[in-house]
């Protein structure tokens, strides 16, 4: 068997995995990204599709211009509005970003995001190697120093290095091998995601709809269901959450999204689905981020925690895991072996901050829930206040917000809002 040495090696290569690497390639270090995937194929569905101006000051910092880039890349819109149960009960314009600033966010489908993020990573020069799926990771700690040997599948191949970062996903087999749980819920309910391209403008703009992010509670087109409509760069994203009697598989089928679909959106959008998926309601979190025994292995990104899409939790939250996790390395590599207190604590620290932020975003995403699957307390709160809205401002708000859960945690310990 041939072992390759590498000093720093990144497992997964989506948006989280290539932000790992970029941020330890500007702390000058050397670094490797294996990919389980072949290079040729492109992820499906636009997925994550909200960059908050915060995560954008992270890859600005990390790889000068990338910010920028993916800032004039996305849209950004300006109008909110929620109703509730077909009475607009918010509205908000708000002014453009002004010149030389980021907007508050950017929208654009996460595989542009990941073209753009790869694009960089090749440009200085970091090995991304894909068709590597690690099926194996052992972690050893002697005398002369720790090292994590990684096993590929169907190689005679295996990969060693001083650290990994693993950002492998959801299905991590990473976080499985050195033995860390998920703790939390997943909520028994499920929502319809649907992604449908933007109308060519010159030739259906009377059909189009405006560049505005629309929350529906208790739809009245569609039984009651809660819908959500996000436009990002070249379309829209539509969420439709299911009753408990109802039928995912049905509601997702092509016939079932073109029932549905078109109560929601002009006719003129029926026939230019391009993905359907279904998701439910995530708040997990990983019991350490870190592995136990050596603390060579980092878990970033849906590999240490997953939260439903609602709040843009999961990429945001991802991106500042990866940073946080470069730094914790770059930290514990300035130190000799021999200073073992100093290097455990570097990545301790990495995990106590970054853990805390997932616990708080469990949270949030759990405050989320309750409005969006409402009891019996909720509903009547709920339908007070949309009776008051949108004269009664504070009501109006609190409708407008609820969907999502909270922003930011009440302490000041956390590197991120995410």
């Amino acid at each position: 068997m041939v072992i390759l040495n590498r000093s720093v090696i990144v497992i997964g290569a989506g948006p989280i995995g290539l932000t790992a690497a970029l941020a330890l390639h500007s702390f000058g270090h050397q670094v490797t990204v294996l990919e389980s995937s072949s290079a040729k194929q492109p992820p499906q569905g636009s997925r994550a599709i909200f960059i908050h101006s915060a995560t954008l000051h992270i890859l600005d910092r990390i790889c000068p211009g990338l910010g920028r880039d993916l800032s004039d890349q996305g849209i950004y819109w300006q109008t909110q509005r929620t109703f509730y149960a077909g009475k607009e009960v918010y509205s908000n314009t708000y002014p453009p970003p002004k010149s030389g600033t980021y907007p508050h966010f950017t929208s654009l489908p996460q595989t542009e995001i990941e073209r753009m993020l790869l694009a960089r990573a090749l440009k200085h020069g970091i090995e991304v190697i894909f068709e590597q799926h690690v099926i194996d990771v052992n972690c050893c700690d002697n005398k002369n120093g720790g090292f994590v040997v990684l096993k590929v599948a169907n190689s005679e191949t295996s990969w060693q290095a001083q650290y990994v970062i693993a950002a492998d996903g959801a299905r991590s087999t990473v976080r499985k091998r050195i033995g860390t749980k998920m703790e939390g819920n997943r909520d028994d309910g499920w929502f319809i995601v649907v992604d449908v391209a933007e109308l060519d403008l010159e030739t259906s703009s009377s059909s189009q709809l405006p560049r505005e992010r629309i929350f529906h509670y208790a739809h009245p087109a569609v039984d009651g269901r809660n819908v959500l409509l996000v436009p990002f760069r070249g379309g829209w994203r539509i969420d439709l959450q299911c009753k408990k009697d109802d039928n995912p598989t049905e509601l997702s089928s092509d016939e079932g999204v073109r029932m549905w679909l078109s109560r929601v959106m002009p006719q003129a959008y029926i026939d230019r689905v391009t993905w359907v998926s279904i998701y439910q309601f995530m708040q997990l979190v990983a019991t350490d981020f870190a592995d136990k025994a050596t603390r060579r292995v980092l878990l970033v990104g849906e590999a240490a925690h997953l939260f439903a899409p609602f709040g843009a939790r999961g990429l945001n939250s991802g991106i500042a895991d990866a940073e946080s996790a470069a730094m914790a390395i770059n930290t514990a590599l300035s130190y000799s072996y021999e200073n073992h207190t100093a290097v455990r604590h570097a990545i301790d620290t990495f995990v106590q901050t970054r853990r805390t932020a997932a616990l708080f975003n469990r949270y949030a995403a759990g405050e989320a829930l309750a409005h969006l699957k409402p009891n019996a307390e909720m509903t009547i709160k709920q339908i007070a206040a949309a009776s008051q809205a949108p004269t009664d401002r504070a009501a109006s708000l609190w409708l407008e917000k609820a969907p999502y859960g909270p922003r930011a945690a009440s302490n000041n310990t956390l590197l991120s809002k995410y």
